[in-house]
């Protein structure tokens, strides 16, 4: 599970097992990014109700809700992902973002051996 934030934005992007894990009854995932004595945590959890992303920031914890309404069949579908603007009042929103992850065209270290192909591949 990847992390991206910029601003008032918050991208998350799965391989492929953590698709099928969302989609799942368990239906979550966390990571955690230590400082030493301080922990900073992400999660996916998948909700059952709902029709659109949200999320929440409590105790070093980001959490994005996703609806089990958008996760069904996701993982065999060509759906990239899913977006949402969550209202945070006074004018403003957090920029949602939830999408399969794809292999790099460029060269990269990272071992991306679970993620999806890029659609984008030219053979």
């Amino acid at each position: 599970m990847k992390l991206r934030i910029k601003a008032n934005s918050l991208r998350i992007r799965l391989t492929k097992t953590e698709v099928n894990r969302i989609a799942s009854e368990d239906g979550y995932l966390e990571e955690q990014t230590s400082f030493g004595n301080t922990h900073f945590t992400y999660a996916l959890q998948q909700v059952s109700s709902g029709n659109e992303l949200s999320a929440s920031f409590e105790g070093n914890k980001i959490t994005m809700f996703v609806p089990s309404a958008l996760t069904n069949g996701w993982p065999e579908n060509n759906v990239v992902g899913f977006e949402a603007n969550m209202p945070l009042g006074e004018n403003k929103s957090l920029y949602l973002l939830l999408e399969k992850d794809f292999v790099c065209l460029d060269h990269t270290n990272e071992d991306q051996s679970d993620n999806y192909e890029n659609p984008n591949k030219v053979c």
